[in-house]
């Protein structure tokens, strides 16, 4: 099991696939790592990477990479929040450095509030290590669960021009579709979030991961401080699977 340095729950790393998410995901940290640094790495060229068939040993190269620059930076907790990556960062938590993948906590939930679960994607790269995390989860709740995927066309190429308001529209009539064939809908990416707010009165429960990667980061943060001679707290075990 990993065990961080005295200093390292002091500063938390973020590897992110699109420069949006730095402004996102520094306001989530002065709201919930108020005494947390942060440093960021931005890669876009890692998502590219690994959407591209038998790229697997390279994209994890990447990766480590970037995990090992950020702990060479002094962080001790990273949270990766593209979803694709996600698995591979996770995998490779240790060595001084607790990995967290952004949709984990939201996946863990997801599971708790019905059998039938929604997913929304823009990207099909991020459809296996969804719903293979859902699986872990819904083993580990001893609860039987179905799936159905929905791929928002063209809500990625949107993305890309810069279009957010036209994005996060795709994400939100799709969510709308699927609302009521499920017991709840996720929003696989991290971009989504802003979705939410096209969602207000949506009776079906939908789900987003910045805001509980990042609790789950705080939570992490909280057990090292509370007892910092052990090892990585009951939170990032329940977090982190291997």
């Amino acid at each position: 099991m990993t065990q961080l340095r005295p200093d390292a729950a002091a500063k938390v790393g973020f590897l992110h696939t699109a420069e949006v998410h730095v402004a996102t995901f520094d306001a989530l940290s002065r709201k919930h790592l108020p005494s947390a640094s942060t440093v960021h790495r931005v890669d876009p060229e890692a998502l590219e990477l690994a959407r591209q068939d038998g790229m697997a040993e390279r994209v994890r190269a990447v990766v480590a990479a970037h995990l090992a620059e950020l702990r060479d930076a002094g962080c001790g907790i990273i949270l990766c929040t593209c979803s694709t990556l996600g698995e591979v960062a996770e995998e490779l938590s240790g060595d001084g450095l607790a990995v967290i993948r952004i949709d984990r906590p939201m996946l863990r939930r997801a599971v708790t509030l019905g059998p039938r679960i929604g997913v929304l994607v823009a990207l099909t790269s991020t459809i296996e290590p969804t719903t293979r995390v859902l699986a872990e989860e819904a083993a580990d709740a001893e609860t039987d669960i179905t799936v159905e995927v929905s791929v928002v066309e063209g809500a990625w190429d949107a993305f890309l021009a810069g279009d957010a308001e036209a994005y996060h529209s795709c994400i939100a009539q799709a969510a709308r579709m699927l609302a009521g064939r499920c017991d709840v809908v996720v929003l696989a990416q991290a971009s989504m979030e802003p979705a939410a707010a096209l969602l207000a009165g949506l009776e079906t429960p939908f789900l987003t991961s910045p805001r509980s990667a990042v609790e789950a980061v705080a939570a992490v943060q909280r057990g090292f401080k509370n007892d910092p001679a052990d090892h990585l707290p009951r939170e990032a075990a329940a977090i982190r699977r291997h």
